[in-house]
């Protein structure tokens, strides 16, 4: 309700071309490296899963290939994204892209003499999904840095681009290279790639812009943080519960796709790939339009757009009996896929201030990665016993459902204004100097509130209640003096006094406004007394 009225009343903001984010030329350079570093790493993926085909004869040893890739996102995007929040971001993207490139060129030659065996290859692929976990979050949380905030829907989009121009492209260079000089070749393509975002890294020095001010986290402190965000941020974990569900619809198509070439349609790696082109296709196709879609449907229509287009996608792969009619499946499967992923994607940004960008995103990126490491085995399995026809049309039934799912829960419209912004009231001026581990901390406000105005006051303090929760509180309560009519206090906990002071760095113009409609029920000439109480040492 309230963030309706404030909301509301902001002025309109011109709209922003597409392109703009290409005027900025770190993000253009930026951009360009990890586009190069993508379509390396797509040549990979193929490869690696095209050789896992040739090992094994099972669906779900195809299926780990993909879980291999995404099981680290899910254990150590965390603390990746609190380093990325905490630490020097440059240096972290240089030496991790190092470490990649030596361990990819490993792969490419193990795979060159003939070395690999399925479970060395699974191993191998999680050693590269442990340096994948720990860049993600990093790289997410520095669009801010290459463009600015009115421009970082177009950013993201660009972003979607470029990874989806690569799967477009890499794909079939690789099913060609594969066929032409072995499924080593990929491996030393994507050992390349790593090269060129780390000189790109070298050129740009702004990446070693701290994330957020105030006194510095520890990395614990940072990832409970980062996990008590989003523990009350209601609309951020609507995002995230829809995006697992589309992505652990959209792991059945990854999977099984290769063992569809392979078995139903007899294909060879050629084929594999393009069909994969197919979908990165599809993608592009998404990518150009989507300036047009924005302006035409919303952020909830687009994903549902690219929801039902999925459900489609893998109705028809069940169906599918020629390669010509599964690269058009291809088309709209990879138009979906950017469809539903960049509006999750602008949704989870647009719900995260920078402070909590990297830690944010890497949540996302679990969810993600979590979505993923369960379905492709289990959509393996579910072939196994079954078929791959039968696996894809479970899949599609499976997305019926969640589109009825989405349809019941809409996600707002109006993004919060995040910029950061002064508290109404001042920084408290201590009379001697407060050591940061120093705590626990409580902060009480004091309200006078005609009594009469009680009910909407107490609504609206229980909202406020998780901002103070969100950015730093452990606890929150309101109490009512039974001596005085009307008198409210609120209070709220901090772990130490360090904590105390990174919340109040970390109010946005969205808090201010809600805090000073607050403050509009307050009585009297003066603004509400705010004391900051700190427990004294030994005690």
């Amino acid at each position: 309700m309230t963030d309706d009225i404030e909301r509301g009343a902001r002025p309109a903001v011109p709209p922003v071309s597409f392109w703009a984010p290409f005027a900025s030329t770190p993000f253009l350079v930026i951009w360009s490296a990890t586009l190069l570093g993508n379509l390396a790493t797509a040549m990979r993926e193929l490869g690696a899963a095209w050789l896992m085909t040739t090992l094994s004869v099972s669906s779900a040893a195809v299926g780990m290939v993909k879980a291999a890739a995404a099981f680290p996102v899910l254990l150590l995007a965390l603390p990746a994204g609190a380093l990325a929040d905490t630490i020097n971001r440059r240096s972290l993207n240089i030496w991790i892209n190092a470490i990649l490139a030596v361990v990819t060129a490993a792969i490419g030659q193990a795979a060159l003499t003939g070395a690999l065996t399925p479970a060395l290859l699974i191993a191998a692929i999680l050693v590269t999904g442990v340096g994948s976990a720990l860049l993600q979050p990093t790289q997410q949380s520095l669009v801010p840095l290459l463009v600015e905030r009115e421009r970082l829907e177009q950013a993201v989009a660009l972003n979607g681009m470029g990874l989806n121009i690569s799967r477009a492209i890499g794909p079939a260079i690789a099913g060609v290279t594969v066929a032409a000089l072995g499924v080593a070749a990929a491996f030393y393509a994507n050992a390349l790639g790593y090269l060129v975002v780390i000189a790109a890294f070298l050129w740009w020095k702004g990446a070693s812009t701290p994330a957020s001010g105030g006194l510095r986290e520890s990395l614990p402190g940072a990832m409970a943080a980062g996990v008590r965000f989003v523990r009350h941020a209601p609309e951020l974990r609507r995002v995230l519960a829809r995006l697992g569900g589309f992505v652990l619809l959209a792991s059945a198509y990854w999977t099984l796709l290769p063992v569809l070439v392979r078995r139903e349609l007899a294909g060879t790696p050629g084929l594999y790939g393009y069909l994969l082109a197919a979908i990165g296709i599809g993608t592009a196709v998404t990518t150009f339009s989507l300036p047009w879609l924005r302006r035409k449907f919303s952020t909830e229509t687009i994903f549902r757009l690219g929801l039902g287009g999925t459900v489609l996608g893998l109705l028809g792969l069940a169906l599918v009996r020629d390669p010509y009619s599964a690269a058009l499946i291809g088309v709209v499967l990879g138009m979906s896929w950017l469809a539903s992923l960049t509006m999750a994607n602008v949704a989870a940004q647009s719900y995260l201030p920078d402070w909590m960008r990297g830690r944010g995103m890497a949540i996302y990126l679990m969810v993600f990665a979590g979505a993923m490491t369960l379905g492709s085995p289990a959509w393996g399995t579910v072939a196994d016993q079954t078929s791959v026809r039968l696996a894809f049309l479970a899949a599609g039934t499976a997305g019926v459902a969640l589109l009825v799912a989405v349809g019941m829960r809409p996600l707002p419209e109006l993004p919060p204004d995040l910029k950061g912004a002064l508290h109404w009231w001042p920084e408290p001026h201590v009379h001697r100097p407060v050591p940061g581990d120093r705590g626990p901390v409580m902060v009480s406000i004091e309200y006078q509130v005609d009594p009469r105005r009680a009910g909407p006051f107490l609504i609206l303090l229980r909202e406020i209640s998780q901002e103070r929760l969100r950015d730093g509180a452990y606890q929150w309560g309101v109490y009512e003096d039974v001596t005085v009519p009307g008198r409210y206090v609120e209070s709220f906990l901090f772990a130490s006094w360090a904590e105390h002071d990174r919340q109040y760095h970390r109010l946005s113009r969205d808090d201010a406004r809600r805090e000073a409609m607050i403050v509009e029920f307050h009585l009297g000439p003066e603004p509400p007394v705010v004391r900051h109480l700190v427990a004294p040492p030994g005690v």
